[in-house]
């Protein structure tokens, strides 16, 4: 009898393949033959599962993202259950640091991605109008409107991963002015 194929997991398994070229070499080195070699399947399979290198690319982005969120979520719900919208948000923001393994990989890919969308006006009009879902989330736990707040903190945290990423900063360090903020901000509230 024929074995049954898990398409999903046969898309996330090419996705790794990228993933890891991408985290070490940077997009320009995710081929399709060299990402077929790292997932061990024919470059076909890439084609039947992605389409164009393009999708390969965006398609293994998606997935990324799905599995970050996946992350994020399992460490909000083990903060119990009726954590404070500060918990909810400093837990957001923390996603931002290299804090483990997992999360170190995910940036170093991100920052593959976000190079390759510099020079790339296609890959970057593909992405452009993808709705700010993050801010948004950011905004709605801040105690009253505070988009600009919201947009702040979110390009603070970001900027704070590239410096723990580089080893100019540590990670305790920036987990400390990510609370401090937090505490301005909760506190002005108040």
């Amino acid at each position: 009898m024929p074995r049954q194929v898990d398409h999903d997991e046969r898309r996330r398994h090419i996705a790794a393949a990228v993933w890891r070229i991408a985290a070490v070499g940077g997009l320009e080195d995710a081929t399709i033959r060299r990402v077929a070699a790292e997932a061990g399947v024919p470059a076909r399979q890439l084609q039947y599962y992605f389409g164009s290198r393009d999708d390969l690319l965006l398609g293994a982005l998606d997935l990324l993202n799905k599995e970050g969120e996946a992350e994020a979520q399992e460490r909000v719900a083990a903060l119990g259950p009726a954590p404070t919208p500060r918990q909810i948000l400093r837990s957001v923001l923390l996603e931002f640091l290299p804090l483990d393994e997992s999360r170190r990989r995910r940036q170093l890919v991100h920052a593959a991605y976000f190079v390759r969308f510099l020079g790339d006006d296609t890959l970057r009009e593909r992405i452009r109008d993808t709705p700010p879902e993050l801010e948004g989330l950011i905004a709605l736990l801040l105690p009253e409107d505070r988009r600009d707040e919201a947009d702040f903190l979110l390009a603070g945290a970001a900027g704070l991963q590239g410096q723990v990423l580089l080893g100019q900063m540590t990670a305790e360090r920036a987990v400390d002015l990510i609370d401090r903020q937090l505490d301005r901000v909760f506190a002005a509230s108040a």
